[in-house]
């Protein structure tokens, strides 16, 4: 471990420990929650339905595969919170993974999951779209 990690790990968190657990234990709560009600829509869609014209059964299928989509983005962002708890529990909850900067405070209150700094995040930004 670095010099640099063992002088963050002795300054004040940026958010308490308790209070990000909790972030992310509602936020984890809450993308559960919002994959089991949407599991119906993700269920294979029957093409042998004779009662059913074919332009119902193409946006059948078009509601599956957006809500697959949705619950794709689901996982990943219940792996961002598993992510997010591995570093509150290694002591690098709250610093940029990129230049070890404290990520603002406000920021970590929107985005528990976050981890990157303002300034990292917006050149992460330019380079997925270059």
């Amino acid at each position: 471990m670095s010099s640099q990690a063992n002088v963050r790990k002795e300054t004040v968190m940026p958010i308490s420990l308790k209070d990000a657990m909790q972030l992310l234990e509602g936020k984890r709560i809450e993308v559960s929650v919002l994959s089991e009600t949407t599991k119906q829509a993700r269920a294979v869609v029957e093409l042998d339905q004779p009662s059913v014209g074919r332009l119902s059964r193409m946006d059948a299928l078009q509601s599956q595969a957006m809500a697959q989509e949705v619950e794709r983005r689901r996982e990943l962002e219940l792996l961002r919170i598993e992510q997010a708890v591995k570093r509150l529990e290694s002591g690098d909850f709250g610093y940029c993974i990129e230049c070890d900067a404290e990520i603002p405070l406000k920021r970590l209150e929107i985005d528990p999951t976050a981890t990157h700094c303002v300034k990292c995040a917006e050149a992460e930004e330019k380079r997925k779209k270059n």
